[in-house]
């Protein structure tokens, strides 16, 4: 049977070798908006996240990890309880429930949806007069809907599980204030699951209800946002922005102008802000995406959350699902630290200029990436069929296996033990190896293939009589013949993140 490069294939292979699994629990006919990874998407998370963080931490980032349920006035300070809400379609016949917003979008796709009221929906709706697509009943009223998941602690006492992990970081200002010794500004990072009850998931894990969230945060002055040192550095990079005025112009294709020219323009308005933009941008490429597959898109006004002053989406251009955002850099302006402050009775106004007695409460810069978004992408944008070979292009130090070795023939004891002593040579090198003897070398190449593995190893009869092995680079599938005893030395050079420019 002829592999065609298509979604169906690619979509069995994240089942078939073990990155995406779902809805879960499968073996109970799983529940919408749950899904497992298996061993490989394990390991790729864990290699995205473990990038992340090297590249944070040499960039003055600190972790934190918050409890990811929270009292009930936590989310009333935040909005959450009042804002956090979607506008639902209830149809009154067969009781189907449909977002108000998504179900308009697929059915007016020339029309602007973001942004506008309920009341604008429900117009447009008696207007093109839309009906149920289960039964055919007409739609009628949109009702509110909220996606914090509700619970009870202890002797009853209400909470919820939190819907983002940036307000748990916010909760931290005081003890972050001390520890870095109001040393503005403080840049913090926190990873963990989050939670939204969301009313009909779909586009597997793109839209969830249990998910993980890698958010920055930075606390900083209003003053400092406009001098910012580190955007000296990077204002001339260029990054591919859609603007909200080019959207309303019908344009798809984003500006690539350099951060300098953006902020000139009134494009943006903050230089650190700008420098946030910079980050998620940068942290994006070194994944592997190109500028062919992203853009910037900056929300209108109307679209825009009511505490920010500015709010960009990173996109990634998919085959299956279109544009899809996998990370938000939002300027919260002092929104939150004010509102926890008022309702904890906490005072978070602090002097952040040395050179001034004068308090203020500082603003916060976030850049929230969705990593299970990330994923998905990295993985749909890194498949090729060539030749009917399938091929997963992750760059070398994602991948879930860093290299697989094979004895060429597995009958002959010699060259199988040699091939182990390789094996084990990796391992403890900290190098993670896969090996593999079970049928023929072609097809062990191929399975390696499908899982991104960039390297594979062959032992064959030559390796008895000069210790030499050949090493397969995925792409190319050019061969090279070194020595074991340099294996570990060439290998590390190959996964190393080499001083990335963009």
């Amino acid at each position: 049977m002829k592999i065609e490069d298509n979604i169906d294939t690619f979509n069995s292979l994240l089942k078939r070798a073990g990155f995406i699994w779902g809805p879960s629990p499968e073996i109970y006919g799983g529940l919408a908006g749950f899904y497992s990874y298996g061993p490989a998407g394990m390991a790729l998370k864990n290699n995205v996240l473990s990038l992340f963080r090297k590249e944070l931490r040499a960039l003055g980032f600190g972790e934190v990890e918050c409890p990811t349920v929270m009292p009930e006035i936590v989310w009333k300070a935040s909005g959450h309880l009042d804002r956090f809400i979607d506008p639902v379609l209830k149809c009154s016949k067969c009781e189907t429930l449909l977002r108000a917003d998504k179900f308009l979008q697929e059915k007016l796709p020339d029309t602007m949806i973001d942004g506008i009221s309920f009341d604008e929906m429900e117009k447009l709706i008696k207007k093109h007069k839309l009906t149920c697509p289960n039964c055919d009943t007409p739609i009628e009223k949109i009702e509110e809907y909220n996606l914090m998941l509700k619970t009870t602690v202890g002797n009853n006492s209400i909470a919820y599980l939190r819907p983002e992990t940036a307000t748990t970081t916010y909760l931290l200002f005081n003890r972050l204030d001390q520890v870095n010794r109001r040393q503005y500004p403080i840049k913090v990072f926190q990873y963990g699951k989050a939670y939204r009850n969301e009313i009909s998931p779909r586009q597997m894990v793109l839209r969830m209800r249990a998910f993980d969230q890698f958010e920055l945060q930075l606390f900083i002055g209003k003053k400092q946002e406009m001098n910012f040192e580190e955007y000296e550095t990077i204002k001339s990079t260029s990054l591919p922005l859609l603007d909200w005025k080019l959207q309303e112009e019908k344009v798809q294709v984003p500006n690539k102008i350099t951060l300098e020219e953006a902020i000139n323009s009134k494009i943006l308005k903050k230089p650190a802000y700008a420098y946030c933009l910079y980050l998620g941008y940068y942290l994006t490429r070194i994944l592997g995406f190109t500028d062919d597959f992203m853009r910037f898109r900056q929300h209108s006004p109307n679209e825009r959350a009511h505490y920010a002053d500015d709010a960009w989406d990173l996109e990634i251009k998919t085959r299956q699902f279109g544009w899809v955002e996998i990370c938000g850099i939002h300027d919260r302006t002092d929104y939150d630290l004010r509102r926890h402050g008022e309702f904890s009775k906490q005072v978070f106004s602090v002097m952040m200029d040395p050179n001034s007695k004068e308090k203020e409460i500082p603003q916060i810069l976030e850049i929230a990436f969705g990593i299970d978004r990330i994923l998905y992408t990295l993985l749909e944008t890194s498949f090729t069929v060539d030749n009917e070979r399938i091929n997963l292009k992750l760059n070398p130090y994602l991948a879930p296996n860093q290299v697989a070795v094979f004895p060429l023939v597995r009958n002959k004891i010699e060259i199988k033990n040699l091939a182990k002593k390789v094996h084990e040579l990796l391992l403890n090198h900290r190098i993670i190896s896969f090996y593999d003897e079970a049928g023929s070398i072609g097809k062990r190449y191929r399975r390696q293939d499908e899982l991104g593995t960039c390297y594979c190893i062959t032992i064959d009869y030559e390796s008895l009589d000069d210790n030499t092995v050949t090493i397969r680079e995925r792409d190319s599938m050019e061969q090279i013949r070194i020595e074991i005893e340099n294996i570990p030395e060439y290998l590390n050079e190959q996964f190393t993140v080499k001083n990335f420019q963009i």
